[in-house]
């Protein structure tokens, strides 16, 4: 994660050797980065990966408070069986982080629950726009990674709220979501 870091140039026919693919869906991939604004493209320059913007974290934790608790609250109240499964699976396997697990790693568990979370709520649209928001909040967190005291905690945050979610406890999901996102928000901000 956050291999490419912010304002780093992006060499698009290097990119499509290292992934094994043409040049076209590399440069397909960041025309959709750039419109997600991950990556931005200058005329005769070449493609950059986007700064980090600190302002950015106030928008982005605004509309993600509005969102997320949405999405969970659709999972705990919609979710399939096979949805609330994998939910308590993940639940299972947050459980088992350990402190001494490497930040990068529990990082990838995050993102990968939220996204399990945002697919759960049934609806594409939300889903779309939460992945977007939440790697902009990833890009903010990797960037703090290694000043954060205790990332495996706040990951293990989410093992009431996948259980909220898989017993359809749509409240409990709600308001742990809310608490999750504004603890992040204030995590990120303790550290400038």
């Amino acid at each position: 994660m956050l291999d490419i870091r912010p304002g780093e140039p992006i060499n698009d026919d290097r990119l499509a050797e290292e992934l094994g693919f043409g040049r076209t869906p590399v440069r397909e991939a960041l025309k959709r980065l750039e419109r997600e604004r991950l990556v931005v493209a200058y005329p005769r320059r070449g493609t950059f990966a986007t700064a980090v913007d600190m302002t950015d974290l106030a928008d982005i934790s605004e509309i993600r408070k509005r969102l997320e608790p949405t999405a969970a609250a659709r999972a705990a109240r919609s979710a399939t069986q096979d949805a609330r499964a994998r939910l308590a699976a993940l639940a299972a396997d947050i459980a088992e982080i350990s402190d001494t697990e490497d930040p990068r790693e529990v990082l990838r568990k995050d993102v990968h629950v939220h996204r399990e979370i945002y697919r759960a709520s049934g609806n594409p649209h939300l889903e779309d726009i939460l992945v977007s928001l939440d790697a902009h909040a990833t890009r903010i967190w990797c960037l703090f990674l290694d000043r954060l005291p205790d990332v495996a905690s706040h990951v293990r945050e989410h093992i009431t709220l996948l259980r909220a979610i898989v017993d359809g406890e749509e409240d409990t999901a709600t308001s742990l979501t809310l608490g999750h996102v504004s603890g992040f928000e204030a995590a990120i901000r303790n550290l400038l």
